[in-house]
């Protein structure tokens, strides 16, 4: 702690006067910072690149969706402001989440991918520039996630062979949309804080340009929002007709990172998710 209280007097050129560990350290340790003359602040370390993060949020945040400014960001250390909230996600509040999103998914690039390798938790997304949305999911998302999680053993080869044949179809499956969108990549219900009836602040992204119904189908697979979320966002930028049909053939790379993350209790889902459709 010795150490951190050093670099952090060094960085913010203000000594802490106490450091207090948070939730929410999945790939490393996360603290608040508080100081005599200055707003308290939240500090993250980790052996996982934490510049990267410091660049996905800034993007975002150049793109227009609320995030925490970023003070400082290295390799082993991030330095980000501090915003108060809780993650209670009521109706008005996905309402809101959903407004951010619409105007966020008008962000666009030429190309899907983004101008780094990203990270979702410690599973490195690779990013280059690809012209097919349908290449890009299914050679940097399905085909990367799987082989990574078979290298470390958590998946077995029988279901890996399952997603190579998923992926081998998926030009039948998928859509190619109108261009790409910016997505954030991680938006469920701990990343988001909301305060006094509004969204204050998304957090901890897994930032690409990508098509937008993956971050819908991520949202409503891990449950963080409903109707009210999905009626907002229609009326915004619309849902295209065909999105439930393609659902679950996007649950398949967050499924498939889960189980390189958490291990085989993600095993039985990935399994009924590929039967649904029809792997």
């Amino acid at each position: 702690m010795d150490e951190l209280v050093s670099r952090l007097s060094t960085v913010i050129d203000e000594r802490p006067t106490d450091i207090r560990e948070l939730d929410g350290g999945e790939i490393g340790t996360v603290h608040r910072v508080e100081f005599d003359s200055r707003a308290p602040l939240v500090v993250k370390t980790s052996e996982t690149s934490l510049a990267v993060e410091a660049t996905m949020l800034s993007h975002l945040a150049d793109h227009g969706l609320p995030v925490p400014d970023v003070l400082y960001g290295a390799d082993d250390l991030l330095v980000l402001e501090y915003v108060e909230g809780d993650s209670t996600i009521t109706r008005e509040i996905e309402r809101d989440v959903a407004a951010h999103l619409a105007a966020l998914h008008e962000k666009t690039a030429p190309a899907y991918g983004f101008e780094c390798d990203t990270l979702t938790g410690s599973l490195r997304q690779p990013n280059p520039w690809t012209d097919s949305w349908v290449d890009f999911y299914r050679d940097r998302r399905l085909v990367h996630a799987a082989s990574v999680a078979r290298e470390t053993g958590e998946l077995p080869e029988s279901a890996f062979e399952r997603v190579e044949a998923l992926a081998a179809d998926l030009e039948s499956l998928l859509v190619e949309p109108e261009a790409p969108s910016l997505i954030h990549g991680d938006v469920w219900t701990t990343n988001l804080l909301a305060a006094d009836g509004e969204l204050r602040a998304f957090l901890d992204p897994a930032t690409y340009y990508a098509h937008a119904e993956i971050e819908l189908a991520y949202v409503d697979w891990t449950g963080t929002v409903g109707d009210a979320f999905f009626e907002r966002y229609d009326d915004i930028r619309g849902i295209d007709s065909g999105f439930d049909s393609r659902r679950d053939v996007y649950v398949v790379y967050p499924l498939l990172s889960h189980v390189y993350h958490f291990g085989d209790e993600y095993l039985p889902e990935l399994d009924r998710t590929l039967s649904r459709v029809g792997y």
